[in-house]
């Protein structure tokens, strides 16, 4: 079982990157190239403009080209993970992983180069030649001691920054880690003494960086594979290592543990063991970095410590020393003031920021992405989590001010506190968005119901949510050609194993369910027979009655099928106590941001009141994202300058939107060009009270509201996450048959957060 599971779990991996494109990254144009005119501008003989005021004066490269927020990604592939020395070629996957991150969370542009070069000298001649294309560099998966000469030669010869993320990141994010982590112990830097196993790279950094946070030398104790590092030593013995030597003779780490403060390690599983942690200093401070395994698990360090204080490199315990709180936004401040390097000040900026962060009251956004972890700042939250979105705004502006500071910078910010404002707006144009529906998923148990169970997406979607989540999917259908067709897709769940299964053709609960719904329903024209029909055919009516029952927290429905067909049986069995579909909303995540569209599918020609009730449900669901509301009423008409039907009814919702002073900001009745375009709508209506462009349409009549989603989802690479059914209390959700197996993990995550953090 555990082999075929982790065959899957491998051709899953390798079908990511394959399909429906090979890689993960592809390059796109940022400039229009549609006639002539724009050929003339973009090449031969506009483009020699470009490069004449680039050649007067080369600062400007960064204003008429994409230098100034690239990065290059370069590597031998020397060091790659935990895979060792796989070569250049091999690596790539992984840099282009890198790749990707840049550009998720800080929205800077990559290249990854992979270059077959053992020679650390020649490689630094290499990428010192690259400069000219690059705002950046940084260094990935070069071993050590081979990664301090490259980094040394690329630093004294580049006037861009150049970074080594093994060495540096990880430092910093450790460095912030270990500065919460003495003031919960009420200890200092300058009196604790350091226990560190691992003398590569990141583990050298790591103690050079605790340094310059006040460490003491002579209480750093370095150990690796030999043991003690130590005066007159030879054996795997490099220049870095020795400047931590100490005493003459050789030493275990068991041996030189004894009154440690700090525990630092670097190494590998199993490395420190309890009776270690012993004779460690009271309220010791473990931090077992080592992946996927760590030196020691946390439950074994408090099993001896129960007041220890700890971190690991894993997201399944708390404070992970995660390399992603801090390279995307060190780079991200570096650029913005055209930084010719990135020297200790900013280093430092970048840890007080991350480390202030924690101590900072939580965001309501990070606290929603983590629901049931502990946010408040002690020994369980020591550094802030990857998807706090306050990270980009504190960390990349802290590192731009200490540029500016230190003089580095070569095209200082004027304003700091625009700019911070600026990338705090930034954060949610990926589809990163998910990422804290996900982690709030994670910290609750429902049971989802999925209508039409043998779907295969259906069934990609169970066996990911398996993965990913601790939901637990039910699926209606049939077992054998359930079992049949997961074993044709090569999944390993199976029925009733996995998950569980209401079989329509039998069932121990039909007679109950049969019941249920003609009770439900004998006062609306269903008589026993039709019920009985109903529950063994309809599978939409059969969830909604398990869910109406309690054998099931949420639905999902809809993947084949006309909606209103499948809407009509959630009305009948779930629209009660208060509850009733208001409207559809679709989150469409595009490269600019994201767009709430409503309603798309509930209310033909809504209401007044129903456009209200609408406006407010996408309202309360757009700040379950994170998302700061800008709603637009939109219509025919704009502004009254034409007298329609929809024009007179986004008036009236107005005026009802006016009368009950809601918290939020709202406009219209408007076109959508005037929605989305700031500029156009202030020509037209001067006094309008929005600003900027409107991150919520709503619309007067489905099929609008429909087609825009359908042209933004189809033509304009829009990633829809919906359609989400409001008013239901999260009891159920009608998707659409163009829905994908991803579409369907992402409303199973959805439906997986408790009513009372969702909305």
């Amino acid at each position: 079982m555990e082999e075929t599971r982790a065959e899957n779990l491998r051709q899953a991996a390798l079908d990511y990157h394959e399909f429906p494109k090979p890689g993960k990254l592809e390059i796109r144009a940022t400039k229009p190239l549609a006639n002539g005119r724009d050929l003339a501008r973009a090449y031969s003989p506009g483009v020699a403009e470009a490069c004449l005021e680039i050649k007067a004066d080369p600062a400007t490269a960064s204003r008429y080209t994409a230098r100034g927020n690239m990065v290059g990604v370069v590597t031998n592939g020397t060091a790659v993970l935990g895979l060792g020395n796989i070569g250049a070629l091999a690596s790539k996957p992984v840099m282009e992983g890198k790749a990707v991150l840049f550009k998720k969370f800080a929205n800077i542009d990559c290249f990854d180069i992979e270059l077959n070069e053992p020679d650390p000298v020649k490689l630094a001649e290499i990428v010192c030649a690259l400069e000219p294309t690059f705002g950046a560099i940084n260094l990935e998966d070069i071993k050590a001691p081979d990664c301090f000469i490259v980094e040394q030669i690329c630093r004294e010869r580049m006037k861009i920054p150049v970074f080594h993320d093994d060495q540096h990141g990880t430092a910093i994010v450790v460095g912030a880690a270990a500065t919460n982590a003495l003031h919960v112990a009420g200890k200092a830097f300058a009196e604790i003494k350091v226990v560190s196993t691992g003398g590569g790279a990141a583990g050298i950094a790591c103690l050079n960086m605790l340094l310059k946070l006040g460490v003491r030398r002579e209480n750093v104790w370095l150990c690796d594979l030999a043991g003690l590092v130590y005066h007159g030593r030879t054996e795997q013995m490099t220049d870095q290592k020795a400047e931590y030597a100490q005493g003459h003779a050789p030493a275990a780490l068991d041996q030189v543990i004894e009154g440690a403060d700090l525990f630092l390690g670097l190494s590998g599983p199993g490395v420190l063991t309890p009776e270690m942690v012993a004779k460690m200093a009271p309220r010791p401070i473990v931090f077992a970095l080592a992946n996927p395994t760590p030196e020691i698990l946390p439950d074994a360090v408090r099993a001896v410590s129960p007041e220890a204080i700890i971190a690991t490199g894993r997201s399944d315990f708390p404070n992970q020393v995660n390399n992603v709180l801090c390279f995307p936004f060190i780079f991200r401040g570096a650029l913005d003031v055209g930084a010719t390097q990135i020297n200790d000040a900013m280093q430092l900026a970048c840890i007080e920021g991350i480390a202030a962060l924690a101590r900072a009251t939580t965001s309501a956004e990070a606290a929603a992405a983590y629901k049931g972890e502990q946010l408040t700042f002690g020994a369980q939250y020591l550094i802030p989590k990857p998807f706090d979105p306050r990270l980009i705004g504190v960390v990349a502006s802290a590192v731009a001010k200490a540029a500016m500071e230190t003089g580095v910078a070569t095209r200082p910010i004027a304003d700091l506190d625009a700019y911070r404002k600026k990338l705090d707006g930034s954060v949610f144009k990926s589809a990163l968005m998910m990422r804290p529906v996900f982690e709030a998923a994670r910290k609750a148990t429902r049971r989802i119901i999925f209508a039409e169970g043998e779907d295969e997406r259906v069934l990609r979607a169970a066996n990911a949510m398996l993965e990913e989540t601790t939901d637990k999917p039910i699926l209606i259908g049939r077992p054998d050609v359930i079992a049949t067709r997961c074993e044709r897709a090569g999944l390993p769940i199976r029925p009733d194993r996995d998950f569980e299964i209401i079989n329509p053709q039998h069932d121990a609960r039909y007679r109950d369910y049969w019941q249920t719904y003609h009770e439900l329903m004998e006062r609306r024209g269903v008589t026993p027979d039709t019920a009985r029909a109903v529950l063994r055919t309809n599978t939409t009516a059969i969830a909604a009655i398990a869910v109406h029952r309690g054998d099931a927290d949420s639905l999902i429905c809809g993947t084949f099928g006309q909606y209103l067909w499948h809407l009509k049986y959630v009305r009948e069995v779930l629209a009660r106590g208060g509850l009733r579909p208001h409207g559809a909303l679709s989150l469409m995540i595009q490269e600019d941001g994201p767009l709430f569209i409503a309603d798309t599918a509930v209310n033909p020609v809504p209401t007044p009141e129903q456009i209200v009730e609408t406006t407010i449900g996408a309202v309360r669901h757009a700040k379950r994202f994170g998302v700061r509301p800008k709603v637009a009423l939109c219509s025919h008409s704009s502004f009254g300058n034409l007298d329609s039907d929809s024009g007179r009814r986004m008036r009236a919702a107005m005026e009802i939107l006016d009368s009950r002073e809601v918290d939020f900001t709202y406009e219209g009745e408007m076109n959508v060009d005037a929605a989305l375009d700031p500029e156009l709508r202030g020509r037209i209506f001067p006094h309008t009270r929005m600003e900027g462009a409107a991150n919520i349409l709503i619309f007067a009549f489905t099929d609008a509201a429909s087609t825009a989603r359908n042209m933004l989802r189809m033509k304009a690479g829009g990633l829809e996450v919906g359609p989400i059914l409001m008013g239901m209390g999260n009891r159920a959700h009608v998707v659409t048959p163009s829905i994908t197996a991803r579409g369907l993990l992402n409303m199973s995550a959805i439906a997986g957060t408790p009513v009372s953090h969702y909305g």
